[in-house]
């Protein structure tokens, strides 16, 4: 049978339904028990009377006898039926089962017992449907891009698809948790911003009809956070989407759920004590274990974590002096390699491009520290080199999870560093950073010394072992109608 053909069968009971004056869409269930409160405590329940309700996954019927097996969120539990006359009202028996299908929610009241079979059963000779299913969920669902598209029928088919993005809820409900223990505060704030910057990336732009004026939407947390420690916070951070209008891929989703904090009177040092113990805690939290093997690595976040110079690594990997750069030297390194990209921006991009040829073969962890300043322009200065700036990357299976450094509040030094990256911006490069007066201005009010860190779920993502639209609820598709 075609699609069609069964949803139009299935149209047709829903008619019969309403002309036996049988409501197909209630509002109300009356259910009172979790399957899995039968299932785990069945001695308890056992003989009690109790309403369950779910989804119907399988029907069987012999004779006067019919199974119904159904599924809420937490299990799977039989409904044992058996035909004894009329149904009453608002009900159906045994005998008009041919009016319910798999896909269905229904709800039976009865008492709990085990079949002869010995398996764990309802016992209800009528139930109550409360949602008649018009398309019937497919026996497997294993292409990419319908099952992104109807990720509702993917978890429905694909239960680990559900079962992921509970994970995915315990990771950012510890990120919570460890920085709520910490001292932090979670402030929301905008997502449309007239600038926008704290990262490389290209812009969403909209436009907001009650001003008649375009928005950015945002591409990081940071100013505005960073704004609050100007207003008197000492320890605050956000978790909320942010938007960069760039390719997809394994690593890489335009819209993405991302944590940033930030924490005065500290710096960098304080920075890499406090998030390796939260990355660790994290893990621990969602997974079990602070052992994985994911893109070719073994990991094992189970160390302490030790750190790499930016300039020493270049240096050995490729004899690239990051201080001097040889702009034919970084061009050549990143066609050899088979790199492509527009060749026409600064050193400095070069340089960053070159860097993620070391990082895709490096297991870690490690802390990628002491980034050159060019590539740094929300960063602080070292005391100890002024080329390079107090940032830190932990690396982890070929990539960065996380950004931190400590924060730039020299106000005429961080005017300077936005003028530079706007000029690039000007050349071209639509990546670089926007020149924003107002955060200029709130330095000169005063800002005190800070360490900032910031995250997204690419960090989920990679301990999961899945590409990012794998790992998210609704992954962005191109439009398309059937």
């Amino acid at each position: 049978m075609l699609l069609e053909d069964y949803r139009n069968e299935r149209l047709r009971k829903l008619e019969e339904l309403r002309a036996r004056g049988l409501d197909p869409y209630p509002a109300k269930s009356a259910r009172n028990t979790k399957i899995s409160e039968i299932i785990n405590h069945f001695d308890e329940k056992d003989g009690q009377e109790v309403t369950i309700a779910g989804r119907i996954v399988a029907i069987r019927s012999f004779g006067k006898l019919v199974f119904i097996k159904v599924r809420d969120y937490f299990g799977e539990i039989q409904i044992f039926m058996k035909a004894e006359g009329a149904a009453p009202e608002g009900l159906l028996g045994a005998k008009d089962i041919k009016l319910l299908d798999t896909g269905d929610f229904i709800e039976a009241t009865g008492k709990v017992g085990k079949s002869q079979t010995g398996e764990v059963s309802v016992f209800s000779n009528f139930v109550k449907l409360l949602t008649k299913s018009l398309r019937p969920l497919p026996e497997k669902f294993t292409n990419k891009e319908e099952r992104y598209r109807r990720r509702y029928v993917d978890m429905n088919v694909n239960p680990e698809v559900r079962e992921r993005l509970v994970r995915r809820s315990k990771f950012w409900q510890a990120t919570r948790d460890f920085m709520n223990k910490h001292g932090f505060i979670e402030v929301n704030i905008p997502v449309l911003e007239h600038t926008t910057g704290g990262a490389d990336a290209t812009p969403f732009t909209t436009h907001m009809n009650a001003l008649d004026e375009d928005f950015y939407l945002r591409i990081s947390h940071e100013l505005p956070l960073k704004r609050l420690l100007g207003g008197g916070f000492e320890k605050v951070y956000d978790i909320g989407p942010r938007f960069r209008n760039e390719g997809v891929d394994d690593e890489h989703l335009p819209e993405h759920i991302a944590f940033e904090s930030y924490a005065a009177y500290e710096n960098y040092e304080d920075g890499m004590k406090l998030y390796e113990e939260m990355i660790k805690y994290v893990a621990m939290e969602t997974w079990g274990t602070l052992k994985f093997h994911v893109g070719g690595f073994d990991i094992d976040l189970d160390c302490e974590w030790p750190r790499v110079k930016y300039a020493d690594l270049l240096k050995e990997k490729f004899d690239v002096d990051v201080f001097n750069p040889d702009r034919e030297q970084l061009i050549r390194i990143l066609k050899e390699n088979g790199v492509e990209t527009n060749f026409d921006v600064s050193e400095a991009r070069l340089i960053d491009h070159v860097w993620k040829l070391i990082r895709k073969t490096s297991a870690g962890p490690y802390w990628l520290i002491e980034e050159p300043l060019s590539l740094s322009p929300l960063a602080k200065k070292s005391a100890d080199n002024p080329l390079v700036t107090e940032r830190f990357h932990p690396i982890i299976a070929g990539t960065e999870m996380g950004n931190g450094f400590s924060e730039l509040n020299d106000p005429l030094d961080q005017l300077e560093r936005f003028e530079e990256q706007q000029a690039a911006r000007d050349a071209g490069d639509d990546e670089a950073q926007m020149l924003d007066m107002d955060f200029v201005e709130m330095l000169e009010y005063g800002m005190p010394p800070a360490c900032g860190w910031g995250n997204s779920e690419r960090n989920f993502w990679l301990l999961e072992g899945v590409p990012g639209r794998e790992a998210v609820p609704f992954p962005t598709m191109k439009s398309k109608e059937d």
